[in-house]
């Protein structure tokens, strides 16, 4: 039956179109489960990095939060507690922000 309808559907297509369509569809099924989610993530990841403000407490990738006490082009100021220490970091090295939201609170 599968050899049925799938003769039925390229029957009318080249034989040389019908070889190629298998890689086609690979690379189809690649960008959507590969690329596109990635692309979705990095956009919101460069959006997040834009919107940050003094006050945002943060997490960098290598495990440090803060409070943002200034912010510069490329890199950004932290307060470190409990001493209240400032570091600076670049802003790629920001994994998340964790302020509270009034949302989150509740």
């Amino acid at each position: 039956m599968f050899v049925e309808l799938s003769a039925f559907f390229v029957a009318g297509l080249p034989s040389s179109f019908v070889t190629f369509l298998p890689a086609v569809l690979m690379v189809g099924v690649f960008y959507l489960l590969l690329f596109r989610p990635n692309q979705r993530k990095q956009k919101q990841w460069q959006e997040m990095l834009n919107n940050l403000k003094i006050g945002d407490k943060i997490t960098t990738t290598g495990g440090m939060r803060g409070t943002i006490v200034a912010l510069r082009e490329d890199a950004i100021q932290l307060k470190l507690p409990p001493d209240g220490i400032r570091v600076e970091i670049v802003k790629s090295a920001i994994a998340a922000v964790t302020t509270n939201t009034p949302e989150e609170v509740k």
